[in-house]
């Protein structure tokens, strides 16, 4: 493949994560809803940082903001400072074992929703969150494995790097 077409398939997996962080999920199983477009991102900066970036995180973020209709900037901010994190320990992430950069990526969504409560209640001034939403980073710390072992599969099979 050429080079184009390599940058095309990670945008790919990114609109698809996107996708797939929009789809509405029920109230009663909406604690549970992994943070697609956050995990796939992650992999990515962890993955190539020097083809996917802050700048890639801030797209998706505003992107993300669009879709869901939070207020601008909410999430490119939220998604350009984990982007930002990611690629500045990505060499030690990478060199982690598969069940330790669960645990990290726990701890980024983890981040991810505390960022998302406390500009809810900086803008809106209401608390519209409990602590039954960390679910949703167990649930991304076990899937992480899954989505990291998929893309990777996705990556090597069309030689991208």
């Amino acid at each position: 493949m050429r080079g184009r077409n390599r940058i095309l398939i990670i945008w790919l997996t990114l609109v698809v994560g996107l996708c797939l962080q929009i789809i509405p999920w029920s109230a009663a199983y909406y604690m549970f809803k992994p943070h697609w477009l956050m995990l796939i991102l992650a992999y990515w900066l962890i993955a190539l940082p020097h083809r996917v970036g802050i700048g890639t995180a801030f797209i998706f973020g505003f992107l993300l903001d669009l879709c869901t209709g939070t207020i601008l900037g909410v999430h490119a901010f939220i998604f350009s400072l984990i982007a930002y994190l990611l690629v500045f320990k990505f060499q030690l992430i990478r060199n982690l074992a598969l069940w330790q950069q669960s645990f990290i990526l726990f701890g980024v969504s983890v981040c991810y929703n505390l960022l998302v409560f406390i500009f809810q209640i900086s803008i809106y001034h209401t608390i519209t969150m409990s602590l039954l939403i960390l679910l949703s980073s167990c649930v991304d710390g076990f899937l992480w494995t899954g989505i990291y072992l998929l893309l990777r599969q996705i990556r090597r099979s069309c030689a991208i790097n």
